[in-house]
């Protein structure tokens, strides 16, 4: 269990890194790409079974509200990135706000990740 739980915690890292990774690097001109839109799905899967682990274990088990607070975060760059990447397939242009919310999204849960402790 305990490799299973270190993988998904590796996974849920790649898929942070993808969203804020594509952000930054189409900064100046802003758009959703494939590899953010991935970095969502990926994240919102294993989120989701990080925390059913951590149900699993002995204790506590985790803050409830942080986690429903991440899971509204996670969603929002999810349907996002979603409409984005629909947006980009169909050759319209992406919005700078709808852009800049995917990865500004992320980037404000992984800070509730790290300092809500």
């Amino acid at each position: 269990m305990d490799f299973l739980h270190l993988l998904l915690v590796f996974l849920h890292i790649l898929g942070a890194a993808a969203i804020v990774g594509g952000w930054l690097a189409t900064f100046k001109n802003p758009t959703v790409t494939q590899w953010q839109w991935i970095g969502a799905l990926t994240q919102l899967v294993t989120g989701l079974l990080l925390v059913g682990i951590a149900e699993m274990a002995d204790g506590d088990g985790p803050n409830h509200a942080k986690i429903a607070v991440k899971l509204v975060l996670a969603l929002g760059v999810g349907v996002a990135a979603f409409i984005g990447r629909r947006k980009v397939k169909s050759g319209q242009d992406v919005s700078k706000g709808l852009a800049h919310g995917v990865g500004g999204l992320a980037l404000i849960n992984i800070a509730v990740a790290v300092f809500w402790v």
